[in-house]
């Protein structure tokens, strides 16, 4: 049995290069460079079919230590909670109002970038404190 070495995580979305860009700031993540014998991604993109100009984008972790994100075009919008959502790790080992003041600052970061708090939710018996927020394209993620 072939263990999984890798995986992608796919965003359905109607804009990819938009949502992807936001991320790339959120995350810290790079777009690749483009395939050879263009010079840009634009370049790239002109040379499709229109149908297909704009359908798609990707940024990956250029530490090679996050999933590659790739981002495809999609006829519909989103309309229902997302079934699986993003935890960015901002707080990671911090508790009480430390943990809180790292998050409020990283939270209005993502904010300036498009993104949409939610709702704060207080640690409990089980769960440190963390945000709900949504991304340019209102796909969940917590701020954790």
């Amino acid at each position: 049995m072939a263990s999984i070495k890798q995986i992608q995580i796919t965003f359905d979305c109607a804009e990819p290069e938009r949502v992807a860009r936001f991320w790339c700031e959120v995350l810290g993540y790079v777009v690749p460079p483009p395939p050879e014998g263009f010079a840009s991604w634009a370049d790239y993109d002109r040379s499709l079919p229109p149908e297909r100009q704009g359908a798609s984008f990707a940024c990956h972790d250029p530490s090679g230590a996050g999933p590659r994100l790739y981002f495809q075009r999609v006829p519909e919008g989103k309309v229902v909670k997302n079934r699986v959502h993003l935890d960015v790790r901002a707080g990671t080992g911090l508790v009480g109002e430390e943990r809180l003041a790292v998050l409020e600052a990283e939270c209005a970061r993502l904010v300036a970038l498009g993104a949409v708090r939610e709702r704060l939710l207080l640690a409990d018996e089980e769960n440190e404190s963390c945000i709900v927020m949504r991304d340019v394209e209102g796909n969940e993620f917590c701020l954790d």
